[in-house]
């Protein structure tokens, strides 16, 4: 591939250019942009053209594309709705770790592809991660953001974040390679919870203030600057993944009467630079070529890739239904948190890191999290359609 000091510039223009392109073409066939813009990441990449390779420009351009993302829904999130789903949030999210978890484990268990069980184990860890940033760009395009749909799938991903961190946290501790004890990782992410009201009681002071100043492009400014700080901190100080931060940031804004002034400057600077980034790079970041080499890696991909999407639609759509929901509301609820995303890819980079995980299976991860993320917003699309029903 063509190197230079400035090579990045180029690929950041092809990014842009693809992803856009896609992103209309996808809309011609009836598809949500997102799709394109994944679509046109993969053909960027090592699986097909190999134009543009993952550099860590890019991979910290695309991190602050999905931290914007996050942040704007946690702006637009209904907080009344929220605590109305306080609870179906909390069993959805439950069930969406505990299905995933086992079935995984189970599969790699029985095609003894892991040398021993907590290696197995951890690859059930792999698939309790939930990555809704997609859904809600899908949920965005079609209006259903603001929704009980909507607002259940963010709570509910958001418990299921903070579940994962405690199983991740344990699985690492009892492979010996992390000194952090579980109850650690709990009394953190209780710390985390507590600074995020302090903080939101803080806001409260300065909310009067905020909506009397008539120079609202700085307060756009501020707003981001909150929100990054916010994801340094969940990262760095909490073991909290910096896009709880951001959905948290976003959340304690969403009750200024200032908000949606926030969350239209905000949207400028994600929708033309970062987040096309954030979707293409998810493509970018896999090489399907390197699976094909592999039979019984193939074959596993494909097993787990059906364990990936079953567990997380009857787990998480089944606990909708009982709660209240209809049937087609159920679904879309489960489906919407089948998307595995950065989230996964996170979980799994930290498996290579620790042992847990083998590179030859590394692949295969990679192949569930690029499908999951691509299916989830057509067939979200497809069950939140009027024309369609159960």
């Amino acid at each position: 591939m063509y190197t230079s000091n400035y090579f990045y510039l180029f690929a950041l223009a092809v990014i842009l250019l693809s992803t856009k392109i896609f992103g209309i073409a996808s809309r011609r066939v009836n598809l949500p942009a997102v799709v394109g813009a994944l679509g046109a990441g993969i053909v960027l990449g090592p699986s097909f053209l190999g134009m543009v390779e993952e550099t860590d420009f890019l991979i910290k351009t695309a991190e602050i594309g999905v931290i914007i993302l996050m942040f704007r829904s946690g702006l637009e999130t209904d907080m009344r709705e929220l605590k109305k789903q306080g609870g179906t949030a909390l069993m959805i999210a439950l069930m969406g770790v505990l299905l995933p978890l086992a079935g995984g484990t189970l599969v790699c268990y029985i095609m003894k592809l892991g040398e021993n069980f907590i290696k197995a184990l951890f690859m059930g860890v792999t698939l309790t991660a939930t990555s809704v940033s997609i859904t809600v760009e899908t949920l965005r395009e079609m209006g259903r953001l603001n929704t009980s749909v909507g607002t259940a799938i963010l709570g509910a991903a958001i418990t299921d974040d903070i579940i994962g961190i405690v199983v991740l946290t344990a699985i690492t501790a009892m492979n010996g390679e992390e000194h952090i004890s579980v109850v650690m990782a709990i009394i953190k992410i209780l710390l985390f919870f507590i600074f995020v009201l302090l903080t939101g009681l803080m806001a409260i002071v300065g909310k009067q203030i905020a909506e009397r100043v008539h120079r609202r492009k700085r307060i756009a400014i501020y707003a981001l600057a909150f929100c990054f700080a916010m994801s340094f901190c969940a990262e760095e100080f909490f073991g909290v993944a910096d896009i709880t931060g951001a959905y948290f940031a976003g959340i304690v804004l969403c009750g200024f009467g200032i908000s949606s002034y926030i969350d239209n400057s905000i949207d400028a600077l994600g929708y033309l630079f970062f987040t096309p980034v954030f979707f293409a790079c998810i493509g970018i970041r896999t090489d399907l070529k390197a699976l094909a080499k592999e039979p019984s890696v193939v074959v596993f991909a494909v097993i787990l890739l059906m364990t990936a999407v079953v567990s997380k639609v009857i787990g998480c759509g089944a606990s909708a239904y009982l709660r209240g929901f209809d049937k087609r509301e159920a679904l879309s609820i489960g489906i919407g948190m089948v998307s595995r995303g950065e989230v996964a890819l996170i979980v799994a980079q930290k498996g290579l890191d620790c042992g847990l995980l083998d590179t030859s299976l590394f692949p295969a991860v990679v192949f569930m999290v690029i499908v999951t993320t691509l299916i989830t917003p057509v067939l979200l699309k497809i069950t939140l359609s009027k024309k369609w029903s159960v």
